[in-house]
């Protein structure tokens, strides 16, 4: 019995870990629900700049098209 000391840490940190999984799977649906896609990982300025141009230029070609 005295082997197994390490046995009472596992229980909190089991806790632990499962809640910031559960955490970091919430933010993913949330912001799945929220904007129809997952989110950009490492989504700077100029990638922000990219997406409005080509949203501009989408919506350009289909206004343009009709």
């Amino acid at each position: 019995m005295a082997k197994l000391f390490w046995l009472e840490a596992v229980l909190p940190l089991g806790i632990i870990a499962g809640m910031l999984c559960v955490m970091g799977n919430a933010q993913y649906f949330i912001h799945r629900a929220a904007h129809g896609r997952p989110k950009h990982i490492g989504n700077d300025v100029l990638d922000v700049a990219m997406e409005r141009r080509d949203k501009k230029l989408m919506d350009q070609y289909s206004g343009a098209a009709n």
